[in-house]
């Protein structure tokens, strides 16, 4: 065990140090040029679908951060590895170390807008490593046990004092790294200067019997800090507004772009709008509700004059991320809008300060793109984007959908009368009604909630006089078209889940 540990050391010391002084570069010269989130980042374009999707299913908006310690993981085992090869085969750990720094840098040149200089985090990450693990490895290769080292060999405290040293720097000089470079830290100082400008239009208020007082349930407009959170953005991009440009061309007769100022002159408009998106399982919580503050995309694409052929927007986050929205949602009068406020603050920066797109009726790989820098006007046949490359369908329509919030499943209540209550939406068509079933009873209307718009979720509420015993309850609901919720069972892949919200509980 001994013959292992000590070279291993060595190697997890070595990545330590090399991984430290990438982020500190990456901190100080290269915006966005972490080592570690850049390699994130290819990864999850990488993967499939699947398993970004199962990892989502299980890990819910926490995905990122299982993503950033999973590569920490793999860096150490990687240089406890590189360690032993090392001092077995010279120099077969430094090769393998290159390796990675090779990966790195593949990274870093491959992300949206990068130039040279975005491998440099990556290659100062490799040099750094290997340096050291050939320092360390020949001191461990000439260790004593005795107190005073003979012959000019070292004392196995020194090597151990070095390896330390190595190890604690290298941990320093990330967090030094992480904190100096919160990427963000200069639009989080822009956003916090901000202040709203007062709607054009504003939204109108929210009837009061719009919610229930019951706990546990949902709020009807939810907070902009238990909003979810789904995207692919390891690092949050940290825009300047002062430096924003929104780009739109393509099929179009006028090209034009527009800036952060230039749009906040605009008579902006106020509207509620539930998100939802299209890695949602039946029952889950990746959806929200929230009231926005933009400006409509369709007099914007007005100006442009797309071309009568045209039939998709293809727009792009400042971090390269794309989504490809059918035209007629940007161009109805639906409240599709360039937003850049949020329950009557400014956009969050990881919900896409300074703008970004809200867009009824659709899931959000279609439509919600943050951070957007450019609306590219074309067509299906012509061109993909970010999820659909990647076996998603094209046009993502929001399906009818349903969820029971209280009671939670699988908890005991007590027999007599218990409140079953939840959210049903139809984004862009509304909800008409909600059926509550009890085992395997008839289908019993709820009462529902006041209705804010066609574009939002709406809450509803069911007393069940409980017995005792174990009892399943499920919920279906009606659109204003008079559609009846599926109880067909649909992965997310391709367009979105569908099925039955179905708990269990037990009633003493």
């Amino acid at each position: 065990m001994v013959s292992f540990w000590r070279p291993a050391a060595t190697g997890v010391a070595s990545i330590l140090a090399g991984v430290g002084a990438g982020e500190l570069i990456s901190a100080f010269f290269v915006q966005n040029g972490s080592p570690v989130l850049v390699v994130g980042a290819l990864v999850i374009d990488l993967v499939p679908a699947w398993l970004k999707n199962a990892v989502i299913a299980v890990f819910g908006t926490g995905d990122k951060a299982v993503l950033v310690v999973s590569l920490a993981v793999v860096l150490l085992v990687a240089g406890a590895l590189a360690g032993w090869l090392e001092s077995r085969w010279p120099p077969a750990g430094r090769i393998l170390i290159a390796l990675g720094g090779a990966f790195g840098v593949l990274a870093a040149l491959t992300r949206s807008g990068a130039g040279i200089e975005d491998a440099a985090p990556s290659v100062v990450t490799a040099v750094v490593a290997i340096l050291v693990l050939g320092r360390l490895s020949r001191m461990l290769r000439g260790t004593t046990p005795t107190r005073v080292a003979p012959n000019g060999s070292v004392t196995r405290r020194r090597f151990l004092v070095n390896t330390g040293a190595a190890a604690a720097g290298g941990a320093i000089a990330v967090v030094v790294g992480q904190v100096v470079s919160s990427g963000y830290r200069a639009a989080a100082a822009a956003r916090a200067a901000f202040h709203l400008p007062t709607p054009a239009v504003a939204a109108p208020p929210i009837p009061p019997g719009a919610s229930f007082d019951i706990p546990g349930l949902s709020p009807i407009v939810t907070p902009n800090a238990d909003f979810y959170r789904i995207d692919t953005a390891l690092q949050i991009p940290g825009i300047d507004p002062s430096t924003w440009r929104l780009r739109i061309h393509g099929m179009v007769e006028n090209e034009f772009e527009l800036s952060f100022a230039e749009l906040l002159k605009l008579p902006l408009e106020e509207s509620s709008t539930t998100l939802t998106c299209v890695s949602n399982e039946v029952g889950g919580n990746l959806i929200s509700n929230a009231t926005w503050l933009g400006y409509p995309i369709r007099h914007l694409l007005a100006r442009a004059k797309p071309k009568a052929d045209a039939d998709m927007v293809l727009s792009k986050s400042q971090d390269g991320w794309t989504a490809g929205t059918p035209i007629e949602a940007l161009t109805d009068e639906r409240n599709a809008i360039l937003a850049v406020g949020m329950n009557g603050q400014p956009l969050p920066l990881e919900h896409g300060y300074p703008v970004r797109m809200v867009v009824p009726g659709l899931y959000g790989y279609v439509s919600a793109t943050k951070w957007v820098v450019d609306l590219n006007v074309t067509r299906f046949d012509l061109a993909t984007s970010y999820w659909t490359d990647r076996g998603w369908s094209q046009r993502g329509p929001v399906k009818l959908e349903s969820r029971i919030d209280v009671p939670a499943s699988n908890v005991q209540v007590k027999a007599g009368t218990v409140a079953v209550a939840g959210v049903a939406w139809s984004q862009h068509v509304g909800v008409s009604a909600v059926h509550v079933q009890i085992d395997d009873g008839p289908w019993q209307q709820a009462d529902l909630a006041d209705a804010i718009s066609i574009d939002t979720w709406r809450q509803w509420k069911f007393a069940w006089q409980a017995e005792k015993g174990s009892h399943s309850i499920r919920v279906r609901a009606t659109d204003a078209r008079g559609s009846v919720q599926t109880s067909e069972v649909a992965d997310v892949v391709p367009d979105g889940a569908t099925g039955l919200h179905r708990i269990s509980v037990t009633v003493a």
